[in-house]
């Protein structure tokens, strides 16, 4: 499998792609920015961008999103309950002092749930709804790797804040107790902003997990 993690636009979102190194087929997550920047990785295995995915819709994960369509063709998913996030990328931009522009508000092709799989190729990515960050955090995890994308949900050695729109600590803490510390502990974390971690390195030491 094919796993190119890397960061983009201002805020340093960290983007995804997943590769099957058979079928060409690929999986993009959160492309925040600079969309050439993506598509060069795409280029660079020879890859088809088959779906895009959003783990949540604050404005820094989803700035490329319809630079990528327009690419690709790629269908984007989302899950609802972020709608209201989404829909209001403007006012997003405007609380940033305008650091972020708005960018274009892409068509959502279809809504994820827990529970659902996203295919590409051989590769299959479970969704995970871990709200708490936002209502409609998601993360994706790669059962054959292991490999959890975790959004802004979980970090290392930290989670995501809950002090914007949407935002509950409470249910977020809960989210990665019973959706995210279930998972093995060898399982690789690429989480939307800094370094990797695991799912042992967290549960072991992460300081908002252990009290």
């Amino acid at each position: 499998m094919i796993v190119r993690s890397f960061p983009v636009g201002l805020l340093q979102c960290n983007c995804t792609v997943i590769g099957d190194p058979v079928t060409k087929d690929a999986i993009v997550v959160d492309p925040g920015d600079d969309p050439d920047k993506v598509l060069a990785v795409l280029r660079d295995h020879e890859l088809r961008c088959r779906a895009i995915l959003n783990t949540h819709t604050h404005i820094d994960h989803v700035g490329a999103n319809q630079a990528l369509k327009d690419a690709t063709g790629a269908r984007l998913m989302l899950h609802e309950a972020d709608l209201p996030l989404y829909d209001h990328l403007k006012a997003q931009s405007e609380w940033m002092g305008g650091l972020v522009a708005a960018p274009l508000r892409a068509e959502v092709d279809e809504h994820l749930h827990q529970g659902d799989r996203v295919n590409a190729g051989a590769i299959v990515a479970e969704v995970l709804h871990t709200p708490g960050h936002t209502p409609g955090s998601l993360c994706f995890h790669v059962d054959a790797a292991p490999l959890l994308l975790s959004g802004d949900t979980l970090f290392a050695g930290s989670v995501g804040r809950t002090d914007l729109w949407g935002g509950d600590y409470a249910l977020e803490i809960a989210s990665i107790r019973t959706r995210l510390l279930e998972l093995d502990d060898a399982t690789r974390v690429i989480p939307g902003h800094g370094p990797e971690t695991t799912i042992g390195q967290e549960r072991r030491s992460n300081p908002f997990l252990l009290e």
